[in-house]
């Protein structure tokens, strides 16, 4: 499917919708964004020659509609600018499930198309593997198929920000993984987990230069090793000192009480206590 001739409104312009749209443009395809009256982010589209409009404006005559604005305010988005200017043949496009998944957005008319693209790395990452001729993974699904040609549009949509390899997901299991990741891995344990045994060694008279090669540094390549040859290959790449320290140390971290955490912060992923508690703080 050629986007060339198809007009794609972006909302938003923070890390995923600067990328993207500018993705978008350079891979020739026909870009505005639109923002709310009161964003900052008028100056930074301009400045990238990135066409910014207010909301209501930039929604007129257009073929997709991407929510890239934060969460939170999809709903009420949508319910104001969104919802009246729908017609016959949009698409609407999603980066996360999360306001389709608890219901932020509740129903959708029946004569649209509904997408998730959702790529796998950071705003910034995204560009720049772009620039670079990188490939970046995206999660994929289709929520609504009004056209009968919704994965066309998907793959397309896809391929123009630079994410060729597609993978089917489903709106609720990308949500679902997205949020755990975030909370556990990405976001949350981990990077806590690193900042503490940065300042464990730093605090015993390590200088902080070798603590951060150590504990941020060198997280990085036993990622990479990860990445390259699973957990169970990693052994071989790394000392008989360093393994054994690992499984026999490591442990001592994460334990029967951490497991049962992590079950439990899934639990309130799925069932929605998470959601309400985010937006109960952001309402």
């Amino acid at each position: 499917m050629n986007f060339k001739h198809k007009r794609i409104t972006i909302l938003g312009y923070g890390s995923q919708g600067r990328a993207q749209a500018l993705n978008l443009k350079e891979s020739g395809c026909n870009v505005v964004v639109g923002l709310r009256l009161e964003s900052s982010s008028f100056k930074k589209a301009k400045k990238d020659h990135i066409s910014a409009l207010p909301i209501s404006e930039a929604i007129q005559d257009t073929h997709l509609i991407c929510f890239l604005i934060s969460d939170e305010f999809q709903g009420k988005v949508y319910d104001q600018y969104v919802k009246p200017a729908l017609k016959p043949g949009m698409t609407l496009v999603f980066a996360h499930g999360f306001s389709v998944v608890f219901k932020l957005i509740p129903k959708f008319p029946p004569f649209i198309d509904i997408v998730l693209i959702a790529p796998k790395v950071s705003g910034m990452q995204l560009r720049n593997s772009y620039l670079k001729k990188e490939d970046v993974t995206s999660l994929a699904s289709v929520y609504q198929n009004a056209s009968g040609k919704a994965w066309e549009v998907a793959k397309a949509y896809s391929k123009a920000i630079g994410c060729q390899n597609m993978i089917k997901s489903t709106f609720r299991e990308e949500t679902i993984s997205n949020l755990f990741g975030e909370q556990t891995v990405k976001c949350g344990g981990v990077l806590d987990l690193m900042k503490l045994s940065y300042e464990t060694l730093v605090k015993a008279g390590i200088s902080p230069k070798v603590a951060f090669i150590e504990c941020i540094q060198g997280m990085k390549s036993m990622i990479d090793l990860v990445e390259t040859q699973s957990f169970k290959g990693l052994q071989k790449f790394i000392s008989p000192i360093a393994y054994y320290g690992g499984i026999s140390r490591g442990r001592r971290l994460v334990n029967e009480a951490q497991k049962k955490e992590l079950k439990n912060i899934l639990k309130e992923i799925k069932s929605g206590q998470f959601a309400k508690e985010w937006m109960s703080k952001n309402s």
